[in-house]
């Protein structure tokens, strides 16, 4: 990995920031079985109990672990910093 946290052998990534939303979560259910992961990433309705999904993502058993290693990975990095916008840990 490069200095950004970018795979040097990774495809360029195309952001247009007027229209992709960044999703906040308050809570992330998970399941998983022998073909891979799901991710339903929510969030809280107001002050209710109630959630409501804003994404949903699958992923193979095996890019699920690369998940979990490059996310604390960067975790690991980013300790004690607080980082937004350009130049940003990405």
């Amino acid at each position: 990995m490069d200095e950004k946290g970018k795979k040097e052998d990774s495809q360029q990534i195309s952001l247009n920031l007027d229209t992709t939303q960044i999703l906040y979560t308050d809570n992330m259910f998970m399941t998983a079985n022998p073909d891979g992961v799901v991710l339903d990433v929510t969030q809280r309705v107001g002050s209710t109990s109630q959630v409501r999904i804003v994404s949903r993502i699958g992923m193979s058993r095996e890019h699920a672990k690369k998940f979990v290693n490059e996310l604390g990975k960067l975790l690991a990095m980013s300790e004690g910093r607080n980082q937004t916008g350009k130049g940003g840990l990405n």
